[in-house]
Formats: C-alpha cells, sequence, structure tokens
C-alpha cells in the first residue's frame, strides 16, 4: 500500500467525549461529516462510524451498542483463553498417559 504513495498514519486513540463532541457537530447539521473530519485532522470513515455507533447508543439504529461490544469481546478474550487452557490440558493428559504405559 506504501508504495502508492500513500502514508500509512499512526493509530490514534480519542476519548469518549472527544467523540461525542465530533458526534454532535455532525449532529448540528453546520458541516457536513466530511467537513468535520477534515476540521479535525480525522478520517471521515471513522467519523462516520462514530456516529452511527451514537445512533445505535441512542436506540435510533439497529446494532450492538457499545456495551454490547465490550461485553463481546470480553467473552471472545475469554474463550479464547479457555480454548488455550483446554488444549494445554489436553496434551498433559496424553503425555502423562503415554509415561505411565
Amino acid at each position: 500500500m506504501e508504495s502508492m504513495g500513500k502514508k500509512k498514519r499512526p493509530r490514534r486513540s480519542f476519548t469518549p467525549e472527544f467523540k461525542a463532541e465530533i458526534v454532535e457537530l455532525c449532529r448540528r447539521g453546520d458541516r457536513s461529516v466530511g467537513q468535520v473530519a477534515k476540521d479535525f485532522e480525522l478520517t471521515e470513515t471513522a467519523v462516520r462510524a462514530w456516529v452511527r455507533q451514537a445512533e445505535v447508543d441512542a436506540g435510533s439504529r439497529e446494532g450492538l451498542t457499545s456495551a454490547e461490544r465490550e461485553e463481546l469481546a470480553a467473552l471472545r478474550r475469554e474463550n479464547r483463553r479457555l480454548r488455550e487452557d483446554f488444549d494445554i490440558l489436553k496434551r498433559a493428559t496424553a503425555f502423562f498417559a503415554k509415561e505411565t504405559r
């Protein structure tokens, strides 16, 4: 992708308060989403995602709320850890079963 002349931006993180302010600016309708993104040096894709997520959280759009997304991510992490633990126990059982023969 870098060979196409585009520089990759470092990943930035933003506070929920900042995102809420950006969403509010977009909702007012004074400026377009693209203009708000440009004014704050953000990607238009990110701003649109924040607006969409705010609509989901407010109940005006279908989808997973922020709380549901966080819970899902936590459950996926736990599930991955439990699978790894199970795999380790399975290998240990096979090892000790082989040793006792």
